[in-house]
């Protein structure tokens, strides 16, 4: 079903940092936001009872400044192409899964912040999403990878450090999980590493809380009890706000949630995982799982790495060359690829934008991460919102790349 986010009466309209509008057109410039049930937007399927309080949103720019002149977003597209519909962009939001927090229906990633993107690049990359309304950073504590985990998190410290609201405007979400030094406790679930590890992430991100505090893969080896008593400590303290999780199992939800709700505790409010058009894995149990608990759900590697941005084409145009497991893949997907591309061009985008907006169309999703390691790789990613595909569209992708439905009809009937 593709996702019409326009055209509602009954929406609500927000200004963008403003609170509730009052009725009146808005000055060019500024964003106002539309509000809209979930159901009247996906086809996700809703357990008997419901899935409580999921609101996915839409945004549009006036058209109209305050001399009576139509105007357009610099630099992106309105008007009709091909099968997919572009507009000028505003950004779109959503509340995160069942909660009332409101977030960018994108989510700036931030693993090339130090890697691969130095300090003042990455403050300029942050300072632009929030020119084009991004609210939602994503970052981990072991990002900085190798001797240098932690670096990520403490440039974006070194961020909210500048002032201007920098801290105010923007839902941070961290994870833990990865150990982050040699010694014992120094890594996975336990109530000591999780005491330490936020205290940790609070000091390099020069903040007094985290906004979503995030379990970077499930712990076998701790008990549920253990893990929720620990996060509802931290929860009391005011140091985290909600709690999510990342690469976890439908059954590792539902494990966790119905820990949660035996000790009356919200729970997991998020669900990270590998989801895109080449890796459809999570239709099977995972979203199935976020739809009941009422989780949003936040697909990383949108693009499987770069396979989904038109690999093909810049491989023949010399600007892109994949080794390792990303060789291997394209090899054994070139075929797919190849099709996918050539249905891109058919209707006149670029396959990353149909990539990410086929992800926004995905019943349950709250907000892809999106990793750039440059302000124009951002640019580009923010198009996407301008898109809107047709069905047809939509059942050709589902040809080229086939997904799965719900276990256990997706093997067994």
């Amino acid at each position: 079903m593709a996702v019409s986010r326009l055209g509602l009466a009954a929406s609500r309209r927000i200004r963008h940092g403003l609170g509730p509008a009052v009725g009146k057109e808005e000055v060019a410039g500024q964003l106002a936001v539309r509000v809209l049930p979930f159901a009247m937007l996906t086809n996700a399927f809703v357990p008997t009872g419901g899935m409580p309080g999921r609101l996915a949103a839409t945004a549009d720019r006036n058209p109209v400044t305050a001399a009576g002149d139509r105007t357009r977003r610099p630099g992106v597209h309105a008007g009709q192409r091909g099968r997919c519909r572009a507009r000028v962009v505003a950004m779109e939001y959503t509340h995160l899964g069942r909660t009332g927090l409101t977030v960018s229906r994108l989510c700036l990633g931030t693993m090339n912040f130090g890697p691969h993107t130095d300090e003042p690049n990455a403050h300029a990359i942050m300072d632009a999403a929030h020119e084009h309304g991004i609210n939602f950073f994503d970052t981990a504590n072991v990002y900085g990878w190798g001797a240098n985990k932690g670096l990520t998190e403490t440039i974006i410290g070194n961020w909210f450090a500048k002032g201007g609201g920098r801290r105010e405007k923007t839902v941070i979400a961290t994870k833990l999980y990865g150990d982050m030094g040699e010694w014992p406790n120094e890594g996975r679930l336990s109530a000591l590493n999780i005491r330490r590890a936020v205290d940790a992430s609070l000091r390099r991100l020069q903040t007094d809380h985290i906004d979503l505090y995030q379990m970077h893969h499930i712990d076998r080896a701790t008990p549920w009890e253990e893990i929720w008593q620990a996060m509802e400590v931290l929860t009391a303290q005011g140091k985290i706000i909600y709690v999510g999780s990342s690469n976890f199992a439908g059954w590792h939800i539902a494990q966790a949630q119905e820990a949660a709700r035996a000790r009356n505790f919200l729970g997991l409010t998020s669900e990270q995982s590998l989801y895109n058009l080449l890796e459809r894995s999570i239709e099977r149990e995972v979203v199935p799982a976020a739809q009941h608990y009422g989780l949003g759900l936040i697909p990383w590697s949108p693009l499987h790495g770069g396979l989904l941005g038109g690999v093909l084409r810049k491989e023949r145009e010399g600007v892109r060359r994949t080794m390792g497991r990303s060789a291997e893949t394209l090899e054994a997907k070139r075929e797919q690829l190849q099709a996918y591309e050539d249905l891109a061009a058919e209707v006149g985008h670029e396959p990353g934008d149909i990539a990410l907006a086929w992800l926004l169309s995905r019943p349950a999703v709250t907000a892809p991460i999106v990793g750039p390691r440059t302000a124009e790789q951002l640019h580009a990613a923010v198009r996407a919102l301008s898109l809107h595909l047709d069905q047809k569209t939509l059942d050709r992708l589902d040809e080229i790349f086939p997904g799965h439905r719900t276990a256990p009809e997706d093997y067994a009937w």
